[in-house]
């Protein structure tokens, strides 16, 4: 397996363990080549310090990706992750749906101010005043589901259960202090499950159809499904993912969620207070998150996507038109973020679940892009281990952009 990875990598090298390694590719020049080994050592170090396993993978185009897998030592034993290794993308898939819903507002079947009552009537408390829009921008006043007493259960795979979408959303809560539906940003992965019941109801197509049809046939995407249950389906090595155990996660949730003694995240234990979380159930996500892909499968969909590929100018207008959303790095659209890194604005979106990250990013005109994942997502959140995945993803991205580190300047 690690020898396929390495044949598979265009300007990057390989150590003598297999993992991919540094750009090696002669004659690309000094900055070139210290670039990409500072890459390296920044996914290392990431690795290292507690987001246990990176996948790098840039493409600015000309067909050469950079790209990088690194690992913390003792994750060696259970798998060697690859670039091309399937992933939960998480939230990524938010990007996806909004694409698929803005595809009907061009063909009229849909309108972005069409409300969640006219298409879901006594699903959604108020849903008279919540327009579609506001589903897609996050604005709809609806609260999360995500770590509510309820549902904490499932999430962590501590209750095997197979939620419907019309059920998550009679278990979500109001906001506190309410807020009216359009008042302000409040990111709600209710909003999105209330959008792909929508969409099913719009076209008479299941999602999983429709996601096949106009988006992962299309474009070649073989790699890439809506999860309906734990599978990962055969014939492709998927990461392995981790988080921590219950105490190290109840001192990482305080001040967020009060988790009852001893509620955590079900799976086999593993070294450094470490749970392999690989087997959860993340079919509950569904058009708000359920996506598996690798990668350069996502990189596909996302730069046909900025370039304008998949939706006419008109939508693809509404998609870039944001509202503040500083806790995002930018602001948010219609299901893709604006993020404002230190070398330039990007335009994509981040995903998690448990045991994965990601996040994945393109330039204004979807000719480069930058893909980052990590092999668990609750474990980031320790202060190091942010900081190191921080600055991975910082310089990945400046990278993508042309410019080979951070700098202090911010441009569309």
């Amino acid at each position: 397996m690690a020898l396929a990875t390495c044949m598979g990598a265009v300007l990057v090298g390989c150590s003598d363990d297999g993992q991919v390694g540094a750009d090696s590719a002669a004659g690309r020049g000094t900055a070139h080549t210290a670039a990409a080994e500072r890459l390296s050592v920044l996914a290392q170090k990431a690795a290292d310090t507690g987001s246990l396993g990176v996948i790098v993978r840039i493409d600015r185009g000309d067909g050469k990706p950079v790209e990088i897998a690194r690992q913390a030592a003792w994750t060696k034993d259970e798998h060697r992750l690859a670039v091309d290794d399937r992933f939960r993308v998480g939230s990524n898939t938010k990007t996806l749906t909004a694409t698929l819903v803005l595809q009907q507002v061009a063909e009229k079947r849909i309108g972005l101010d069409d409300t969640v009552e006219k298409w879901l009537p006594g699903l959604v408390e108020g849903g008279g005043h919540i327009t579609v829009r506001m589903l897609l921008n996050h604005t709809s006043g609806l609260e999360d589901f995500l770590l509510t007493p309820t549902f904490l259960p499932s999430l962590t795979g501590q209750e095997q259960r197979a939620w419907r979408p019309e059920e998550l959303l009679a278990t979500t809560p109001e906001q506190d202090p309410p807020t009216g539906p359009g008042e302000k940003y409040s990111y709600s992965n209710a909003n999105y499950e209330a959008l792909g019941l929508i969409l099913e109801k719009a076209t008479g197509s299941s999602l999983a159809e429709l996601i096949e049809q106009k988006i992962t046939k299309p474009l070649g995407m073989k790699d890439s499904f809506l999860a309906t249950d734990a599978a990962w389906h055969a014939g492709k090595r998927h990461a392995t993912g981790y988080e921590p155990d219950a105490e190290r996660l109840k001192a990482l949730l305080s001040g967020t969620v009060d988790l009852p003694e001893g509620v955590g995240f079900a799976g086999p234990g593993r070294p450094g207070d470490n749970i392999d979380t690989t087997a959860i159930d993340p079919s509950w996500a569904w058009a708000a998150g359920g996506m598996v892909s690798t990668a350069q499968d996502w990189q596909r969909f996302l730069t046909a996507l900025t370039s304008g590929r998949l939706l006419p100018e008109a939508q693809m207008k509404q998609m870039r038109t944001t509202v503040d959303a500083p806790e995002e790095g930018g602001g948010y659209g219609l299901g893709l973020m604006r993020v404002d890194t230190p070398c330039g604005t990007v335009w994509g979106h981040t995903g998690g679940l448990p045991g994965y990250s990601s996040e994945i990013y393109t330039d204004a005109t979807g000719t480069r892009s930058v893909a980052v994942f990590t092999v668990t997502n609750f474990g980031i959140k320790e202060k190091k281990a942010a900081t190191a995945n921080k600055a991975l993803v910082d310089a990945a991205t400046c990278r993508m952009l042309g410019n080979p580190r951070p700098s202090n300047t911010t441009t569309a």
